[in-house]
């Protein structure tokens, strides 16, 4: 923190700015605030309840429910050797199943 007290905001936002070829809009203000030590801090329930949980719209429409299923143990070896976002093609293997049996709809393509 003692050496933020005694950063030169004019001389490092010139630097940065002069090795991204371009002027950077807010990066004068950040540096001063980070100066000031206002960085990353929260000071209304406003502002607290605005930052929790998710951004707006980055949530599905259609949730999944988690639950718990018991595999056998080579199954699940299987499954988590075949590399991250197995569960994901483990859903769509068990849809594409029941589709074909008419249970449920088939995901359209894409």
């Amino acid at each position: 923190m003692k050496t933020l007290k005694k950063l030169d905001v004019d001389k490092v936002t010139a630097a940065i700015e002069a090795d991204a070829g371009q002027a950077l809009p807010g990066l004068r203000d950040a540096l001063a605030e980070a100066k000031a030590g206002q960085f990353a801090q929260t000071h209304t329930p406003e502002q607290i309840a605005k930052r929790r949980g998710r951004p707006v719209g980055s949530t599905q429409a259609v949730t999944k429910e988690a639950v718990k299923l018991r595999l056998d143990a080579d199954v699940l070896a299987a499954l988590r050797a075949s590399g991250d976002g197995w569960q994901t093609r483990i859903n769509d293997t068990l849809r594409a199943s029941l589709a074909l049996s008419g249970k449920v709809k088939a995901h359209p393509a894409g």
